[in-house]
This record gives C-alpha cells, structure tokens and sequence, in this order.
C-alpha cells in the first residue's frame, strides 16, 4: 500500500495561506538553496500529487506557466501523475491528471491501494483535514516560515478528533525556517 504524505509551508502561527486566497508571501521567508534541494529530493519519492480542487486549479495555473528561476520544479510539476478530488470540476486537463469525484475518503482508500510511489497532498488543507480525520495521512512533513501574519486560513482545523504524531526529523534551514517530519501514530490509518 503507498503512503499518504502532506507537505506544507505554514507560517510560525499556523497559517497555510494568508488573508486572500493564493496569499503565499510568507514563502519568501523560507526559500533557498536547501529549501529548494529539500523539494527536488521529495520529488523523486512522488509517484502522485493529490489535490483538493481550489489547490489544483491555482497549482496548474502556476506551474504550467512558471517562471525560468523555478523551471527545473515546474518540469516536475508538469510531469508528474496527478490526482484532483472534485465534485464539482467537470474535467482535469493539467498534463497527467485524474479526476477522482464522490467520497474523497473512498477515492483515496483506492488511490492508495495501487501499485507505485507514495501520494503526495500540496496545500488543500480541507482536503487533508478530511483525510486525516478518516485515519489515512501517514506523514506531515511542514516547513515553518519565521513568520507571524495574524490570520489567514490554518492549516490544522479546530474540532476533529485527537491526533497523535511521532517525530521523525527535525532540520533548521540557513533562512530561519525549520522542517519537520511527523509520522502519524493513529488507529483509524489505512
């Protein structure tokens, strides 16, 4: 059975994305060179990207257009086997992806259950939320930017079920940002 990774900035309070949609500007506090190299080794360990629809629609937005300093991630991006969960999207059209609709938990029981590299969930906080609170996330991996904005939309949502997580790494980065590795320690997993 593949795993079932979530990888995400957030800021120091929380926040997977600021005020508006799509406000990433904390990014900026946590990119560099090892940052940078961070994201091209976890590529490799992709054997699909899984997405909630507002995450898909920004992402293939972004990536199908991105600019030459990120060329070598955007060709990552570009070709790797993608997943979108929607029940409202009629059709996926970003280079190698499946529209999966109906129970999400259901859909991603079955992705799961393929043959391949592990499945990787960007950003699509409610997404997660849904899937961890259905037992089946097996790793967090957060890069916390030095950061405080106040506000914005959190990446951990109140009023689901307690959690437990076992600490796997932990790495400071040269701009202050710290990455960290959970597994997560829950009976529901599957």
């Amino acid at each position: 059975m593949r795993r079932l990774v979530a990888w995400n900035l957030m800021t120091l309070d929380g926040y997977f994305e600021g005020k508006e949609p799509w406000d990433l500007s904390f990014h900026e506090r946590a990119w560099g060179e090892e940052l940078e190299e961070f994201s091209k080794q976890q590529g490799a360990e992709i054997g699909t990207l899984l997405f909630g629809r507002r995450t898909y629609q920004g992402m293939a937005a972004y990536w199908s257009s991105a600019p030459d300093e990120v060329a070598q991630i955007a060709q990552m991006m570009n070709s790797l086997s993608k997943a979108v969960v929607s029940n409202t999207l009629a059709s996926a059209d970003w280079n190698n992806t499946q529209l999966l609709q109906g129970d999400a938990a259901t859909a991603v029981r079955s992705l799961k259950a393929e043959a391949g590299k592990d499945i990787f969930v960007f950003g699509s906080a409610e997404l997660l939320w849904a899937l961890l609170d259905a037992g089946l996330v097996d790793e967090y991996r957060l890069c916390i930017a030095p950061r405080l904005i106040g506000a914005g939309n959190p990446l951990f949502k109140p009023g689901s079920t307690l959690q437990d997580m076992d600490l796997l790494e932990s790495r400071s980065l040269k701009t202050g940002a710290v990455l960290l590795r959970y597994q997560l320690r829950n009976d529901k997993q599957g």
